[in-house]
Formats: structure tokens, C-alpha cells, sequence
């Protein structure tokens, strides 16, 4: 689902549980180009159980612009997720480099050279349930999901870092792409959509939390 587009990128929905890249069967970007006969230039990449949005640009040009604002940290991401456990503080910063664990995990270590920058709010939702508002200041692989773990509070349905038998239960990976923002040409776009799948995400508790956060920069002051 094309969200958004002009001559210079558009903004699309990813499903969860679609592989971004080719692997056995063509991937999200392959998809998404053969549908629309467009070529399209990733400029960043969601894991195989996030759903969400997704920038591409149409053309060198605008992926080489994108690349530097990434970069510099220029667009603002936000990220809802869904864990069964409560984390050790329910709102602030997880800061940490990042090293690479068994398996193609990672893990949150407690020096600061190239740190992972991750703030969040959260509140409860039902019974064993929580939901996440995140915003990732950096962008490393794996970064949300290892945050949540170094927390307690592994993502629902996250088979790399949350336990089999948990993880097994769920529809999905309970980590959705929900808002970009960033300066384009001097104009300022922002693009907010909710989950659209996952039981858990679609109960009248999440959607009316959600409903709240529909401004999420809004819930977040750099310091």
C-alpha cells in the first residue's frame, strides 16, 4: 500500500512477516517495484516481523539525500510495540553499545563508544499486556527489540529475543513502524499510521492508547 508519493520518494506500508529483502521468495522492495513498474531505492529497511512505514526514493539522487539524513539524524521514527512483561521503568532512555550474541542476536552492553540510543514512554494495557511508544535516535540493527530485552520486556511474538514458548502463541512480532518525520524541500511531512493486524494491537484498549499517541513526537523532549 503506497501511503504517500511525490517525484522525489514515496512512503509505504509494510505487512509484518514479509522479508524486506529477497531470500527464497522475492522480497518486500522486488514486490513492491514489480507492482507499481517503478524502481525504487531502499534508503532503510524494517525486520521481517515489524510492520509499518517505509521510505524509498525514486531516484539516485533522493536516496544519496536520504542516506545523509538518516545519517545526520534528521527524520524522526517512531515505533509502537507490545510486551507481556513490564519493564524495569516505564518510561526514559536505554543507551549501550551494541555487540553481536549467538545465533544473528545482538545484546546491549554497558559501554558508550558507538552507543544505540533508544527513549520510550509506556503504559499498560491488559492484564500481563504493555504497550510502547519508541523513539530510536540511532539506527542499529536490531536496536528496539534489544532495548526491550535489556528492559524485561521483550516484544510479543519476537522468536530471537522473546522465549519459544511465548513467542510461538502470538499472530506475530508485535513491533509496528506507526510515524515519520522530516524535512523535505523545505516542507515539513509527517505520516502516522496505525497497525493493521495482531490481535493484540487491534483491541479497543491498544486503539484507544494509540489514538492518544497520534502526535507522538510530541511525547518526546531530546535532553
Amino acid at each position: 500500500m503506497i501511503v504517500y508519493q511525490n517525484d522525489f520518494f514515496l512512503i509505504t506500508q509494510k505487512e509484518a512477516g514479509v522479508s524486506f529483502h529477497s531470500e527464497e521468495e522475492a522480497g518486500f522492495v522486488v514486490q513492491l517495484s514489480q507492482k507499481y513498474n517503478i524502481a525504487l531505492y531502499p534508503v532503510h529497511r524494517l525486520d521481517k516481523m515489524t510492520s509499518g512505514l517505509v521510505i524509498f526514493a525514486k531516484d539516485p539522487q533522493s536516496a544519496s539525500i536520504f542516506t545523509e539524513m538518516f545519517s545526520d539524524r534528521k527524520i524522526e521514527k517512531y515505533y509502537l510495540a507490545i510486551s507481556l512483561r513490564k519493564p524495569k521503568k516505564k518510561q526514559g532512555w536505554i543507551k549501550g553499545d551494541m555487540a553481536k550474541s549467538r545465533r544473528g542476536s545482538y545484546k546491549l552492553l554497558s559501554t558508550m563508544n558507538n552507543p544505540a540510543i533508544t527513549q520510550f514512554v509506556s503504559t499498560s494495557l491488559r492484564v500481563h499486556e504493555r504497550i510502547f511508544l519508541i523513539k530510536p535516535h540511532t539506527g542499529k540493527t536490531h536496536q528496539i527489540r534489544v532495548a526491550l530485552k535489556s528492559q524485561g520486556s521483550p516484544i510479543a511474538g519476537d522468536h530471537r529475543y522473546a522465549t519459544i514458548e511465548e513467542a510461538n502463541i502470538e499472530q506475530r512480532g508485535y513491533l509496528h513502524a506507526y510515524a515519520l518525520r522530516f524535512v523535505w524541500g523545505g516542507e515539513l511531512f509527517s505520516f502516522v499510521f496505525s497497525p493493521n493486524d495482531g490481535e493484540r494491537f487491534m483491541t479497543s484498549q491498544a486503539h484507544a492508547q494509540i489514538e492518544k499517541w497520534q502526535k507522538p513526537w510530541e511525547y518526546f523532549v531530546v535532553s
